[in-house]
């Protein structure tokens, strides 16, 4: 069954602004413009007065770059931005919802024994249905288009589990919304909860909805300029270039080569610091380069692994940590040289022989879904519409 979740039902906004430049140019030149010259023009009348047809003129032009401030600064009400700060808060409640049903002890008997396995599983799971309602209703009056088109695939992505839910008391209704019946989930095997919901499974409903969170939560957080008419890279390629040279940084920070020791000055043999440090830097660099342009992939196998990739980093956030490695926010790596070259290089290989292997694959899968199924999931249509993969469509025609 195909259901339409029409969650743009407005453009103005944040990214609205990005194309008012052609914007400008179908307003003077185009359809708009053509109506402002029938409309104030003086074609009823003979041109026997210049000064006339020149008011005439300025008035057309004054009307016409009202327009074009109304596109470039359009006027957004309380409820829209009400929505907009709704949506950006829900996201993060949403993603916390999830990573307590993927939390093995959300499964267990309380310690004290005043609730039960089920007990426990149905708590997180009433709470995950509410957080998920609550963002889908704030992303249909949300005029945030980044995050709302990851909102649009998280949806998709329920309807294609919704049968897998239902078996375990979740109902998925006509308006996009969860139903949950908390007896029905009660009476159901745990397992498939956490079956449905696994961690280590990248493909399960519980982390492709996570990676659609976490590309959502990104887009939030990233601060984009409206100028990048400069940037000629289509996204999928920039991201491509950046997996295949995280690739290759990740095969160096695993190499044995890179932490033998040398000779120092003082005779004494160590670890080649600097050598060290800036194979740590590159792989910063390109690990940031990846995800800033991943946001924009219209492909779900990119969404989903590098959203994992990112989840992997922030498991290990503390040991970073130790070695000056800092993650930000919005995911990114920051490496400061003095705090990392006061740390143990024997720490640092520890890490990221076992750190670099477990977030390889997914790395690899990056570099698969861009080169061969690049043109798989085209989510945008000719006329601007968004879609998630198929039989969805999200008008974003205002």
């Amino acid at each position: 069954m195909s259901m339409n979740y029409n969650l743009f039902s407005g453009v103005s906004g944040s990214s609205g602004s990005f194309n008012w430049i052609s914007d400008w140019n179908s307003i003077k030149s185009g359809t708009y413009g053509r109506l402002m010259k029938a409309y104030y023009g003086d074609s009823g009348h003979t041109a026997s007065s210049s000064k006339s047809d020149s008011a005439s003129k300025a008035k057309t032009n004054n009307v016409l770059d009202q327009i074009l401030e109304e596109k470039k600064h359009p006027t957004v009400s309380q409820e829209v931005q009400d929505a907009n700060s709704k949506l950006s808060s829900g996201i993060s409640s949403l993603k916390n919802s999830v990573s307590a049903l993927q939390n093995e002890d959300t499964f267990k008997d309380s310690e004290d024994g005043t609730t039960s396995a089920a007990d426990n599983a149905a708590s997180a799971m009433k709470n995950f249905v509410s957080q998920y309602n609550s963002v889908v209703g704030a992303a249909k009056k949300s005029t945030l288009s980044r995050q709302t088109s990851h909102i649009a695939s998280m949806m998709k992505t329920t309807d294609a589990y919704k049968k897998q839910l239902e078996e375990i008391g979740v109902t998925l209704n006509k308006d996009g919304t969860l139903q949950f019946n908390e007896g029905k989930f009660k009476s159901a095997d745990l397992s498939k909860v956490q079956d449905l919901f696994s961690r280590d499974n990248v493909m399960s409903y519980g982390s492709t909805v996570n990676a659609r969170l976490g590309f959502a939560s990104a887009s939030s957080a990233a601060v984009q300029s409206t100028e990048k008419e400069e940037d000629t890279k289509e996204p999928d390629a920039v991201t491509y270039e950046g997996a295949a040279a995280l690739k290759g940084n990740i095969a160096d920070l695993t190499s044995d080569d890179l932490y033998k020791k040398v000779t120092g000055k003082d005779g004494s043999e160590q670890y080649d610091t600097d050598r060290i440090f800036d194979a740590v830097k590159k792989f910063a660099g390109n690990y940031n380069s990846m995800l800033d342009t991943a946001r924009f992939s219209v492909n779900s196998g990119v969404s989903s692994n590098l959203a994992w990739i990112m989840e992997k980093t922030s498991q290990n956030k503390d040991a970073l940590g130790k070695l000056g490695i800092t993650v930000g926010k919005d995911g990114k790596l920051t490496v400061d040289e003095d705090a990392f070259k006061k740390s143990d290089m024997s720490d640092v290989e520890k890490f990221f022989k076992k750190y670099g292997p477990s977030i390889a694959n997914q790395v690899s899968l990056v570099d698969y879904y861009l080169t061969t199924q690049a043109g798989v999931s085209s989510n945008y249509t000719e006329d601007g519409a968004y879609y998630a993969q198929g039989s969805y469509r999200f008008d974003t025609a205002g």
